[in-house]
């Protein structure tokens, strides 16, 4: 990695089609600010333009995860320069909820704000057993944003996310874990490493089922009438793919499918 590579806020790079997203301002234990938005996003456009990339895994550098909105950018402001200042942050939830790709996440240190947002987003996340999750946004007279108010009541129940709004308290790995807020506990110093085994796992899967059953899950099954048009119109779309196709041959001829993703 160069020098300004090192330097960059948002760090990128690949492991196989796993593009692994690393939010690098340790000194400020990853405060997610206007710098670090508008890098985000950019790179996240990069990511979903690139065919070969089928899983995204969001971390951050030096033993934390994310410290929530960059409290030295705080001020009180006008309801319209507040409004423009989250048209960002909502962009970036869109893009890593209704994009294709898989989306993990893998904790270290702490997650606050809307750090807990992105856990909350995430397909599937890894955190070290002594992780932390705030959902802190209270603490300063906000709301949950980045995409919060949708995603931390779908993982954890409406009352437990009512408490965990209310009150802004700390949670440890193994109550975020309990509360299904995340999906493993694993050792200190080894979220990235089994975050990244999992994600790999799924970038394998076919990408365009993968791609239909994110969207199926996040915004297609609000209703049995929306879930049930939602099954009827993917599966006979999948049903239509190559992939479906060379995994019923495959089974019929005894061997591993190889998926091509279309």
């Amino acid at each position: 990695m160069t020098k300004a590579a090192e330097q960059d806020i948002v760090q990128v790079r690949y492991e196989d089609s796993v593009a692994v997203v690393t939010l690098n301002l340790p000194k400020r234990v990853n405060a997610f600010g206007m710098a670090m938005r508008t890098e985000l996003y950019a790179r996240l456009l990069d990511i979903e333009a690139n065919e070969t990339c089928h899983a995204i895994v969001l971390t951050g550098a030096g033993g934390n995860f994310c410290s929530g909105g960059d409290i030295s950018e705080m001020e009180r402001r006008e309801v319209i320069h507040g409004r423009m200042r989250m048209d960002l942050p909502t962009r970036i939830f869109k893009l890593l909820v209704n994009g294709p790709k898989a989306f993990f996440t893998a904790v270290e240190g702490n997650a606050a704000g809307c750090g807990v947002s992105f856990v909350a987003a995430s397909d599937f996340s890894v955190a070290a057993a002594d992780a932390k999750f705030s959902c802190a946004f209270m603490r300063v007279g906000l709301v949950p944003d980045v995409g919060g108010l949708w995603s931390i009541p779908r993982k954890v129940g409406h009352r437990r996310a009512m408490e965990m709004m209310m009150f802004a308290e700390t949670y440890t790995a193994q109550q975020a874990l309990e509360m299904q807020l995340i999906n493993r506990v694993c050792e200190p110093g080894k979220a990235l490493d089994v975050t990244l085994e999992q994600a790999q796992r799924a970038a394998k899967k076919p990408a365009v089922a993968m791609a239909l059953l994110r969207s199926a899950l996040n915004i297609g099954a609000d209703s049995v009438d929306q879930a049930i048009a939602t099954e009827i119109n993917f599966q006979s779309l999948l049903q239509s793919t190559e992939d479906f196709g060379e995994a019923a041959a495959a089974f019929r001829e005894k061997r591993p499918p190889i998926f091509k993703g279309r």
